[in-house]
């Protein structure tokens, strides 16, 4: 059954407001912009109050008129200043709230201080880990707009079979392969969640740049253009029988996919092509693992062990400083719940939606696979189809 924008929120909030009542929590305060386009449909700036019984209300400063005509919420209202915020909730029916949730994993410690104000008698509580578990999990109606994504994905990374050609630098690739998904109704913006946390597409690396780290969570990083944003693709020239890694997250009317191939213009050194079979093998291998009931935890373990058998455990997500995951959520944001991560507990869930990305890191460059799923009942469901062995061209 196909759900109306309007039903699609409510089921969402409905979610969230049993989570607060089962922690004792009044109601939530969201104005971090992917937990109000998750929950209100846009993304202008406002607060959007949840209570734990009752309608949400969306209180908008900038642009209220465009804020009414995106949001299928009922109650939206304009609201010029935040001090109004307490006055104008108990003019809707709702008293001063003893327990206070915000997201305070992204919420700036200026905006905590000014809630405390304003709200001196609640107990303030962090409710993005509620935020997150209801995200977690994707409706019919997100798995749709993530396949149309995945589509576009796909049109990407069969442009670059055409345009790869010996002599061109990283950004040349990397600047024709964006316009392409940008001028195709890519945002050209790829949220993630957290402090510093910054991408654009994703990394385009060619050799040896594969190897450079950066700051970024993630186990790849690339020298990129300059030390003021010192990742993803940079003026290296792409030479022959080297990996071209193109890591690209490609995302469309708000919902995104991550996707991983390894190119190369003629044939790979025959250690990088074994462990790229080896990473093939990891991710089928997760595949299979990754139905519902799974702990996270476990399957970053597997992987580990499979990476050891083949002697390959120190290439294995980064080197010298390998990232202590395999794989992570992803809808809204990149970095999303659950994350196939050392030590997590979190069991799969059918729906969750993932992409795993097995990749071993030498100093000749990178390789490695990734796929965006979604967890079914006899597996992982893969939604980023193409040719996954090395594309020699």
């Amino acid at each position: 059954m196909v759900l109306t924008p309007r039903e699609e929120l409510a089921g969402r909030v409905v979610r969230l407001q049993k989570l607060l009542r089962e922690k004792g929590v009044d109601g939530a305060v969201i104005f971090h912009n992917a937990d109000l386009f998750y929950f209100a449909g846009t993304v202008q700036r406002s607060w959007l109050f949840i209570p734990a019984e009752g309608d949400p209300v969306l209180l908008v400063k900038k642009s209220y008129a465009r804020a009414r005509q995106e949001s299928a919420l009922e109650l939206v209202l304009p609201l010029d200043n935040h001090r109004e915020l307490p006055s104008v909730l108990a003019g809707h029916g709702f008293g001063p709230p003893s327990c206070l949730g915000l997201d305070l994993d992204v919420l700036p410690a200026s905006d905590y201080l000014r809630f405390g104000q304003l709200f001196p008698d609640a107990r303030i509580v962090d409710v993005s880990p509620l935020i997150r578990a209801v995200r977690m999990v994707k409706s019919g109606f997100e798995l749709e707009l993530i396949k149309n994504a995945a589509a576009l994905g796909k049109r990407m990374f069969s442009l670059a079979k055409e345009l790869l050609r010996e002599g061109m630098t990283e950004v040349e690739l990397a600047g024709s392969l964006e316009g392409f998904a940008r001028r195709h109704g890519h945002v050209g913006y790829v949220r993630t969640r957290g402090f510093n946390m910054e991408l654009v597409y994703g990394h385009l690396l060619a050799g040896e740049n594969g190897a450079v780290p950066s700051f970024l969570e993630s186990p790849t990083g690339g020298s990129g253009l300059t030390t003021a944003f010192p990742q993803g693709a940079g003026k290296r020239v792409i030479g022959k029988n080297e990996p071209v890694l193109i890591d690209y997250v490609t995302v469309l009317d708000g919902y995104m996919v991550d996707q991983t191939r390894v190119f190369c213009l003629g044939r790979l050194p025959e250690k990088l092509a074994r462990a790229h079979r080896v990473a093939l093998e990891i991710q089928e291998m997760l595949k299979e693992k990754g139905k519902p009931g799974a702990i996270c935890g476990e399957m970053y373990d597997l992987a580990v062990g499979l990476a050891a058998k083949y002697d390959l455990a120190g290439h294995f997500m980064g080197c010298p400083e390998p990232v202590p995951f395999v794989g992570h959520g992803l809808g809204i944001e990149l970095n999303e719940l659950p994350v196939i991560a050392r030590g997590s507990r979190t069991a799969l869930e059918e729906g969750m939606v993932l992409a795993l990305e097995p990749k071993f890191i030498f100093p000749e460059g990178v390789v490695g696979i990734e796929n965006t799923f979604v967890v079914t009942p006899g597996g992982l469901e893969t939604l980023t189809v193409f040719e996954e062995d090395v594309i020699c061209l």
